[in-house]
């Protein structure tokens, strides 16, 4: 099965940003979205709005820190629509700060969402995949993970993290499941919400207004690697902007 028309899709950190991008962009290509994330009635305004556009979506409250919440957004989508095509691990946060800061519960923080909740999402749609005898896992990763910088030693850990996780579940995979991991550079989204350090968050506010892309640049990547045909797996995108260095 290629393209996207048609395909069941669940979204992690769907409320904004990349994830909300991203389920316009595939609903409006024909998909059936799920959406999940902790703002509930920003998920149903969203939901309301791919509706009104003629296209399908379900929205579901998912906290990524709770196992049974990614759980449930993966049963709603196979209980409603008869499948899962697509799991989409999007959700994010990035509390960078100097390590002098000592942040240790925004460490924990980062671990839980952009770690554990990759691996919930895992634990999630792999047996559904199994079963079905298709699916594809499309997870957002950042090219900090590719480039260490200063303040975001942990942040890039998380993400280094999910570049192995997800290279070692592609080798596992087999021949009728796919792995796609998609790197985001520097992104307009509220991303900067989830900073307590004042400087940090000042200064990649600034940056991202000087030269940060859409996340409709990173959604349509996401797209690209779902509507290959089923025996092309696209396994790793990095997408920044022109000016980043």
């Amino acid at each position: 099965m290629s393209g996207i028309k048609g395909k069941v899709i669940a979204i992690t950190g769907a409320s904004s940003g990349i994830g909300e991008a991203t389920a316009l962009m595939l609903a409006e290509r024909g998909a059936i979205v799920v959406l999940g994330a902790r703002r509930a009635e920003r998920l149903e305004t969203l939901v309301a709005r791919i509706t009104k556009a003629g296209g399908t979506a379900t929205a579901v409250r998912t906290d990524v820190k709770s196992r049974a919440d990614v759980a449930n957004l993966v049963k709603v989508a196979c209980d409603t629509y008869g499948k899962l095509d697509v799991m989409v691990n999007n959700a994010g946060i990035a509390p960078i700060a100097p390590f002098d800061e000592l942040p240790v519960d925004d460490w924990d923080n980062m671990i839980d969402v952009n770690i554990k909740g990759v691996l919930y999402g895992i634990a999630a749609a792999l047996p559904v995949f199994r079963k079905q005898e298709f699916g594809q896992f499309v997870t957002v990763a950042s090219v900090a993970g590719l480039r260490i910088v200063p303040n975001q030693g942990v942040y890039a850990a998380t993400k280094n993290a999910v570049r192995t996780i997800c290279e070692g579940l592609r080798q596992e995979a087999g021949p009728k499941l796919r792995v796609s991991t998609v790197s985001p550079g520097f992104t307009r989204t509220e991303l900067p919400e989830s900073m307590n350090s004042p400087t940090i968050k000042a200064q990649i506010k600034s940056g991202m207004g000087d030269f940060a892309i859409s996340p409709d640049a990173i959604a349509r990547a996401i797209a690209f690697a779902i509507e290959q045909p089923a025996d092309v797996d696209v396994n790793e995108i990095n997408v920044r902007p022109t000016a980043q260095g």
